[in-house]
């Protein structure tokens, strides 16, 4: 679906039968494992990674697959990041920033799906390390992103990635990032990108919204566990009106001067309505982004294209938006 979602209540909406399926693998073979907010941060993290080894498999083949390390910037460094190339590339790139609650993950806990995403949309795909939480909370790792977003539209050439087009892209928390770092480019006068796809993102920290208050999906994120990650990111709860840590404050002025953007939601996710309440503001506003609902399933499923249709399907409505919308024209 297109343009404004339709209202969902405060229900837990049916899974697919194929979301159904894979939720009883995974159920099964996730038996017995802890709750990872009760393990010491290293050992969480290494679950993590090794519950997303699962999707990182049967890997599409790139043109080039490097390691990088993105030009020092005051007052932050080094930037490490990895760069997927597709074969036959568009000029232009993609920075894509991960999910993982802003606590977990890396650009290799998310290889098959950036992957998904190069080879999707045709161009190359850069993924940073950002500064985590909790040891590094609000707003270190967006301070990493933005130096990032800045450093790589300087360092493509060198690392043979054509110019065009340059967008920012990202899941989850990684979504949170990615529009925080554009509302920060607009603020400090840094290039906006010329186009955004954003995935399943968290935009706001209202916990009474119907998806938060729907029961808990069968598997994945639920709203304790979303706290759980705002008290690591913005533990001071006076800070989250920061429209830099929750966009869905920004101003509408802000808003409107956003380039054109693609999102979508799971049905399922505690953060659906921060999506379609974004949405909402943007199409007030008189823009005309796109807003797909992909019904059925749980946050966190465009992770699994390597097991579910609707993950590969997601990635293929976001080229084909990036196609319609000329960003990926040669």
């Amino acid at each position: 679906m297109t343009g404004p979602a339709e209202p969902v209540d405060a229900r837990l909406p049916e899974l697919s039968p194929e979301m159904r399926a894979l939720i009883k693998r995974l159920t099964a073979q996730d038996a017995g494992l802890p709750d990872p907010f009760t393990l010491p941060l290293d050992q969480a993290r290494s679950l993590f990674e090794r519950n997303n080894q699962r999707w990182n498999i049967e890997l599409p083949e790139m043109a080039a697959v490097e390691e990088i390390v993105l030009p020092v910037v005051s007052g932050v460094g080094e930037i490490k990041a990895t760069l997927r190339v597709p074969f036959h590339p568009r000029p232009g790139f993609i920075l894509y920033l991960h999910g993982g609650g802003w606590m977990f993950g890396s650009p290799y806990t998310h290889e098959r799906a950036i992957r998904y995403l190069a080879k999707s949309c045709r161009m190359a795909v850069i993924a940073p390390h950002y500064r985590r939480s909790p040891e590094a909370s609000f707003p270190a790792g967006l301070e990493d992103c933005e130096a990032a977003w800045r450093a790589t539209r300087a360092a493509c050439p060198e690392y043979g990635v054509e110019p065009g087009p340059a967008g920012i892209s990202g899941d989850s928390a990684g979504a949170n990032l990615a529009l925080a770092t554009m509302l920060r480019a607009r603020q400090t006068g840094a290039p906006l990108p010329d186009f955004a796809l954003l995935f399943y993102g968290v935009y706001g920290a209202d916990f009474s919204t119907p998806s938060y208050r729907m029961p808990d999906p069968p598997y994945g994120l639920t709203p304790q566990r979303m706290k759980a990650y705002w008290d690591r990111y913005v533990p001071d709860h006076a800070v989250r009106g920061d429209p830099f840590a929750t966009p869905l404050t920004a101003s509408d002025e802000a808003l409107a001067a956003l380039p054109p953007v693609y999102l979508n939601a799971a049905e399922l996710d505690p953060l659906r309505d921060d999506t379609l309440g974004l949405h909402e503001r943007l199409t007030n506003l008189g823009r005309n982004d796109a807003c797909h609902l992909h019904r059925g399933v749980v946050h966190g499923f465009m992770q699994m294209t390597v097991a579910l249709e609707e993950a590969r399907s997601a990635f293929a409505l976001a080229a084909d938006w990036l196609e319609a919308a000329g960003y990926s024209s040669n």
